[in-house]
């Protein structure tokens, strides 16, 4: 295509948001006429799917719940008066608790304020709040926020030691929604005896987000906690972000919680729109049913050319590979759908990895972030009339024009700056985005069955390391690794159960090897 022609369809398929000063350009997707007539059926069918769901329909049916993320930022959707009092109230209440903290009306004990916050989840209990800080918190913010967002014991000792006398000045966020998830309740309690071994009271230091009468809800209440704040049922993990999950803990660093969600409300407007090519998230959509072939053949490579944006491509990946990786449809076929999703923030991934996407295998097609402004106030000319900012623009530019010449397909998100309005819009579309999607590739979005399935098998080797244990304090002596598996009554497992011993042995507990545990044949095992 030549350089005119290609000028045209940049034309034909740019749609630009005055009200948000938002564009999006699908352009660099090599779909055609035929391809947007054929599919135009399909998200009509979609538009009505998600129009349904935003109404209360039960969209999660392997849960019986309905999928509510949307009515977060206009509580008018939501389907009934109790539910659009329940968010307007949560809100109301996180603004309360933000100003008792900025103001010093509830301090720790024997100090003045606080002065950090420990944010304690996964998954998208962590996701969305660290992309959110990373991207919108200032450089000197109210409180100073650390994460927790792993059961790794050398990471929760090197964030402790990071706060280290300040964790008396610190705010602990559990966030869960059962109260039940392993990682996060092992960072609670690791925290806590954190807190204890200061000789402090860790509930005056607690806030729980979670769902009412869980497990963590219970503990909240029962130990006097500071405050608990609601995770309702009909907003899924990946989706939490404009939920208290996400909210309380912006506030708390003093990013404007209202700009993003008014940011939210406005591309949800925008992408409620039921016409292919006025729905920026309908376009999105496309570009990604066509890249993919709809079966996401090919890869999402996000990069934003900003370093704020830096974590976006993480909270993406949850939102996208959780939401699509799904092995049947909506009918019970197999059908392996899901997008793989990876990147990190340009202009660095041109000294990494944009060789292999421009003269690689073309397994993928790349999103690409522009922001318009380069930084408040002026800048340095790098070369007579070149700033830094132009360099990033034109390594921008470069890069696309560069991957299109070599038939790698591009898209391009530009935005004006990285301002809570605009991050608000970003997860929105994407929300949008992803549930258009599924809609016409017809799987549900909204649940996430391996996951469990990965819960349920480590909680299988737990209780298998148990019962290893309690073979070898009973023995009184040592065994070969294959006596082990048959008093243990498992044979079958011989391979977890070596694995499990060489941790234990490794961590010196419970459990030692006599041998070369290189060799598990030959290795004897006794209890320590």
């Amino acid at each position: 295509m030549d350089a005119t022609a290609l000028w045209q369809r940049y034309q034909d398929w740019l749609y630009y948001n005055e009200e948000l000063g938002f564009y999006l350009d699908v352009s660099r997707v090599t779909f055609d006429d035929a391809f947007v007539a054929e599919m135009t059926p399909r998200f009509a069918k979609a538009f009505e799917a998600i129009d349904a769901l935003e109404k209360g329909a039960i969209a999660n049916p392997d849960e019986n719940r309905m999928v509510g993320h949307y009515w977060l930022r206009d509580p008018d959707l939501a389907p009934n008066e109790d539910l659009r009092s329940e968010i307007v109230n949560t809100l109301r209440d996180i603004e309360n608790f933000t100003q008792q903290i900025h103001t010093a009306t509830i301090t720790p004990p024997g100090e003045e304020r606080f002065t950090d916050i420990l944010s304690i989840g996964i998954g998208g209990s962590a996701l969305g709040p660290e992309f959110v800080a990373e991207a919108l918190g200032a450089v000197n913010p109210p409180l100073q926020i650390n994460f927790i967002d792993n059961t790794d014991p050398a990471g929760i000792d090197k964030t402790l030691a990071r706060l280290g006398d300040r964790l008396k000045t610190t705010l602990v966020l559990v966030i869960s929604k059962s109260g039940g998830t392993p990682e996060t309740r092992n960072g609670m309690l690791e925290v806590k005896a954190a807190y204890e071994r200061r000789g402090l009271d860790f509930s005056k230091y607690a806030i729980a987000t979670t769902g009412r009468g869980s497990k963590l809800d219970k503990v909240a209440q029962a130990d006097n906690w500071l405050a608990t704040f609601p995770m309702q049922d009909w907003v899924g993990g990946r989706t939490s972000e404009l939920s208290s999950v996400g909210l309380l803990p912006a506030a708390l660093q003093g990013i404007d919680i209202r700009a993003i969600l008014a940011g939210a409300k406005q591309m949800d407007a925008a992408t409620r729109i039921p016409d292919l090519k006025s729905n920026p998230a309908a376009l999105m959509a496309l570009a990604w049913y066509h890249a993919g072939n709809g079966k996401g053949e090919k890869d999402m490579v996000i990069l934003p050319y900003k370093d704020s944006l830096l974590l976006f491509s993480r909270y993406l990946q949850q939102l996208i590979m959780e939401s699509l990786g799904k092995e049947t449809d909506l009918d019970g076929n197999k059908v392996f759908q899901g997008i793989a999703v990876y990147g990190n923030k340009g202009s660095t991934d041109q000294h990494a990895y944009v060789q292999q996407l421009r003269e690689g295998v073309n397994n993928f097609f790349v999103t690409l972030i522009e922001v318009l402004t380069d930084r408040e106030g002026s800048s340095t000319e790098i070369d007579p009339g070149v700033t830094a900012g132009d360099y990033l623009s034109g390594f921008l530019q470069g890069t696309r024009k560069a991957l299109f010449e070599n038939k790698r397909q591009s898209i391009t998100i530009t935005i004006p700056e990285v301002t809570p309005v605009i991050v608000g819009s970003l997860i929105a579309l994407y929300e949008r985005a992803v549930s258009l999607y599924a809609a016409v590739v017809n799987i549900n979005a909204y649940h996430q069955p391996g996951v469990e399935a990965g819960k349920k098998a480590a909680a299988s080797i737990l209780n298998l390391q148990n019962m290893v244990v309690d073979v070898l304090s009973k023995t009184g002596g040592s065994l070969t690794l294959a006596e082990v598996a048959d008093k243990v009554g498992r044979p079958d497992a011989i391979e977890d159960i070596y694995k499990i011993i060489r941790h234990l042995d490794a961590n010196g507990r419970m459990v030692a090897i006599d041998g070369n545990a290189g060799n598990p044949g030959t290795m004897r095992v006794m209890a320590r």
